[in-house]
């Protein structure tokens, strides 16, 4: 049977490479940004693949992108996200719920349309990109960032615990140190590379291939009693905070 795919933020350095994936994969993809230009730029690059300009925090918007798209897909991928950089003293109410809507509301608008059609045949399966930000370790500075990825996880096991008995299987992926993206601008200098590496007890920063080969195994077959979770993609960071305390 044939397989399609909808991934929001498709045009950014995760969502991307997990299109590029889908489609190897033999998915047909749905391309959905709000950047039209570098969206067309990545279908130009994906064999069966089609650019869908949404914004993924308007229902009118998303409700056109599925029209358009035609079918109901085999699985969504909700990539889409941004970041307002700043101390929350100094955040400004815009860029707060900015945050907020494009990370957090917008992965429910889009679940929702989506599972909707998924009902009616039965089954799907959905992956939310959170970040390890969303667990018990925000960034400081970080705006709303962290608040509306740790809300993306747990928006993840409600829908799971909501959609399981429709036949929908959804999970969530949260990256680490990711050189890809928003993130990617950190490793441009060498030694704040360096700095984060060794924080890393795989003493590497992780790449959008090795979060879309996580995101590929949720969507296959291999992973069809997974349900519910947040896999961590992050080299161990997440529990590295005692290894970072020497021993005399």
């Amino acid at each position: 049977m044939a397989k399609s795919i909808l991934i929001t933020g498709a045009s950014g350095g995760i969502g991307s490479e997990i299109a590029i994936q889908a489609s190897q994969k033999g998915y047909k993809v749905g391309l959905l940004d709000l950047n039209k230009e570098v969206l067309e730029e990545v279908e130009s690059k994906i064999p069966n693949s089609v650019a869908l300009p949404t914004d993924v925090t308007d229902e009118k918007s998303v409700a056109e992108t599925l029209k358009k798209f035609g079918e109901t897909p085999s699985a969504l991928v909700n990539c889409a996200g941004i970041v307002r950089f700043g101390s929350l003293l100094e955040q400004e109410i815009k860029d707060f719920k900015d945050v907020i809507e494009v990370n957090l509301l917008g992965s429910f608008i889009v679940g929702c349309a989506v599972a909707k059609l998924m009902k009616e045949k039965g089954e799907g399966n959905i992956v939310n990109i959170s970040s390890i930000s969303g667990g018990k370790h925000p960034a400081i500075h970080s705006g709303a960032y962290a608040a509306a990825k740790a809300g993306l996880v747990m928006l993840s096991e409600q829908m799971s615990l909501e959609w399981g008995k429709l036949g929908i299987r959804v999970n969530a992926v949260s990256p680490g140190f990711i050189d890809a993206g928003m993130s990617a601008p950190h490793y441009r200098d060498d030694a704040e590379r360096k700095k984060r590496e060794a924080m890393v007890p795989m003493q590497r920063i992780g790449t959008a291939n090795d979060i879309a080969k996580v995101v590929m195994f949720l969507l296959s077959d291999d992973s069809s009693y997974v349900h519910g979770e947040n896999i961590l993609v992050d080299g161990g960071v997440m529990n590295s905070v005692l290894a970072n305390i020497g021993r005399s």
